[in-house]
């Protein structure tokens, strides 16, 4: 096998547990990592380390549909949450 044909590897991860939010229904922890992610990047710029981590649980917990429906929220300023820092 050439170092082309190598195989590649993945680490998949998904959000760490958060004491906010202890029960199996995640639909909390998933809008709350949305909401955070787009205060801090608000607040700090997309490049800060720490919100990226908000940016992964959020992917990792919310369903497509509901990302998109947030973000078309939030491009015609109708998201019902302020995101102001």
């Amino acid at each position: 096998m050439s170092d082309s044909e190598s195989p590649k590897t993945f680490t998949l991860q998904t959000a760490g547990f958060d004491a906010r939010f202890p029960n199996q229904n995640q639909n909390k922890h998933c809008h709350q990592n949305y909401i955070d992610y787009f205060r801090c990047i608000n607040a700090k710029g997309e490049e800060f380390t720490p919100c990226k981590q908000f940016y992964r649980a959020y992917h990792s917990l919310c369903p497509n549909e509901w990302i998109a429906k947030w973000d078309e929220q939030r491009e015609n300023n109708a998201f019902p949450v302020s995101l102001e820092p």
